[in-house]
């Protein structure tokens, strides 16, 4: 019998996990399978059960349910107990191991495939949710120049700069609150892109950009923050894809204890939109 992984969400069709973790699989020579698992949105812990039920060994987590994984963890990492949201599900016995390999995954995407270094960089980070709390420990542990945070509601800003202060320079406010600074590096951590929808931003703040990142992806053009961002000057556009193949890789080894090569991974899927 196959050992058993899956993505879960919802939504989660759109996922390429299952392609990445396949090449993995294959690439390193692992006997295993990969699949999706769209949980109801009131429905995460349920099937999580029934998943470990059915032989399941691990799960990657993804939009809505990183802080009700975190919750459900028997263990956690550091990198998951600082941040208070959980990506990587391992199942051993009775224990539900909860680790965070967002933050690792978008670190060595934009310093290693896209050649930016993230030191004395202002940055500021959209979103205030779980994939935006699972980035900031490793994007602070970068020491750039600030980290700003901004969400489009204030408080739930505020209560990551609260958490997170004691690791770097980091501030809080809404979508509108920085229009008047200059920021390097751009990254959108809101869900928005998933629903064809922009985050409420002021144009101009694209102009200094080096980077704008958006953590999600379209299989078919550019997400509606890149476009926007394009439009307003930034220079570099990434999607989440470098993101999603790194933070894949990590997942794979706290699974499997093999670390694949990404690069040819990255390669594959940007070559094509139908995997």
């Amino acid at each position: 019998m196959l050992d058993l992984y899956a993505v879960i969400g919802n939504p989660v069709s759109h996922s390429k996990s299952p392609a990445i973790h396949s090449a993995f699989a294959l690439q390193t020579n692992q006997t295993m399978e990969y699949t999706t698992l769209l949980a109801p949105i009131d429905g995460f812990k349920a099937a999580v059960e029934n998943f470990r039920q059915q032989g399941g060994r691990g799960l990657n987590v993804t939009v809505p349910f990183k802080l009700e994984a975190y919750q459900l963890s028997t263990r956690l990492t550091e990198r998951a107990r600082i941040a208070q949201a959980v990506n990587t599900l391992k199942f051993e016995g009775n224990e539900i191991s909860g680790d965070n390999t967002d933050g690792a995954g978008l670190v060595r995407d934009i310093e290693s495939n896209l050649l930016i270094p993230i030191a004395a960089k202002r940055v500021l980070l959209l979103g205030a949710g779980g994939a935006a709390r699972g980035v900031i420990l490793p994007l602070l542990q970068k020491e750039p120049a600030l980290l700003a945070i901004a969400n489009r509601t204030i408080n739930k800003a505020e209560i990551l700069q609260e958490q997170f202060i004691p690791y770097g320079k980091i501030v809080a406010g809404d979508f509108r609150q920085f229009s008047e600074e200059k920021f390097d590096i751009i990254i959108n951590a809101t869900s928005a892109s998933l629903h064809n929808e922009l985050p409420d931003l002021p144009p101009h703040i694209f102009t200094h950009a080096e980077l704008a990142y958006d953590m999600m992806y379209n299989q078919e053009a550019l997400t509606p923050f890149l476009k926007f961002a394009q439009q307003h000057g930034a220079r570099q556009l990434a999607d989440g894809i470098g993101m999603l193949v790194e933070q894949a890789a990590e997942s794979f080894f706290v699974w499997r204890n093999v670390k694949p090569l990404t690069k040819p991974v990255i390669a594959m899927l940007k070559s094509t939109n139908k995997i």
